[in-house]
């Protein structure tokens, strides 16, 4: 019998061409993205799914659905699929761990440097006509916060976070970590939650979001942080209360923010964060580059052909199932 296998978006990378040859290949072409009810629709009868963060797996989805047999995310973080409802079944999860490390750090590092020197709300200044000769130049003319020797907190010592404690090195930072499970990493000095609250410059976000880590950032550990300091999230939105962070901000308890990730996505326009000249955002674009979204989709697919060929997925999230 010929597997069918539904892809919720359209792909980049060179392996989506190749996926027709082992099954019945059904994809949507948009326009945007695709809504809970047709998602259902589309899954009936399938055997396989590859999909984006942006589609949510749950157990009503995977209870109208008893073909499915196996999930392949084009993703690290798996927040947005029931892995309970699917190990429940034994069914497989596949993810891209690995190839968006460097990407990521980059974002992050993007975010950091532009929420510190106050990038976009100088662009917007002079975009609106606002440099003029009246208005040209003053000892504080949009100062900002120095990078280079300060100190930054990674929450989250990962790949990703070791990553951005690498590119922290080069700017001559003192780099401190803190990481649910005790990790040792050259150059990086391991604190207590608090004391990195306490100590840093700039707070750098990179743990995966769970029931244990959301709202990690809740309004009191925003409040232990420097007045001056600076947040960057290019982890997953959950992990911040955006409310409390939107006072601190507003209140001028926090200096600035850089945030790539929201709890609700897309954002909504009314989103408190949106409306602060202090706070830099971006669409969840931390993995986006060509090479990186490419060698993303082409995981992804290598996950779902080795399920059609009775494999193990090559990057499995609950290698259990096939115990």
């Amino acid at each position: 019998m010929t597997k069918k296998v539904f892809v919720t978006h359209q792909l980049p990378g060179a392996r989506i061409h190749d996926l027709a040859r082992y099954c019945e290949l059904n994809m949507w072409m948009g326009p945007g993205l695709l809504g809970v009810e047709n998602l259902r629709q589309e899954l009936r009868g399938c055997h396989g799914l590859i999909c984006l963060l942006t589609d949510r797996v749950d157990a009503t989805l995977l209870a109208a659905v008893p073909d499915l047999e196996f999930v392949s995310s084009m993703s690290v973080g798996v927040d947005h699929v029931d892995l309970s409802a699917l190990s429940a079944r034994n069914i497989p999860l596949g993810n891209t761990p690995g190839v968006l490390v460097d990407t990521t750090a980059d974002t992050a590092f993007a975010l950091m440097l532009a929420a510190a020197r106050r990038v976009v709300e100088a662009d917007n200044f002079v975009r609106q006509g606002n440099w003029t000769q009246k208005n040209a130049w003053a000892p504080d003319f949009f100062t900002g916060k120095d990078v280079s020797g300060a100190t930054i907190g990674i929450i989250g010592l990962g790949q990703i976070g070791q990553a951005v404690a690498r590119r922290a090195a080069g700017f001559g930072m003192e780099i401190l970590a803190w990481n649910r499970t005790s990790r040792q990493v050259p150059g990086v000095e391991s604190v207590s939650l608090e004391e990195l609250l306490q100590r840093s410059d700039f707070v750098s976000l990179h743990v995966a979001l769970s029931d244990e880590t959301r709202y990690l950032m809740n309004a009191e550990r925003i409040a232990l942080m420097k007045s001056d300091a600076i947040l960057i999230n290019t982890a997953r939105g959950g992990i911040v209360d955006e409310e409390a962070l939107a006072v601190a901000l507003a209140d001028g308890h926090l200096a600035a923010a850089g945030i790539d990730v929201f709890e609700n996505e897309p954002v909504s326009p009314d989103n408190a964060l949106l409306s602060l000249k202090n706070v830099v955002v971006a669409p969840h674009i931390g993995s986006a580059t060509t090479l990186t979204r490419g060698k993303m989709a082409d995981i992804a697919v290598e996950n779902a052909i080795a399920a059609l060929e009775g494999r193990p997925m090559i990057h499995c999230v609950n290698p259990d199932v096939y115990r």
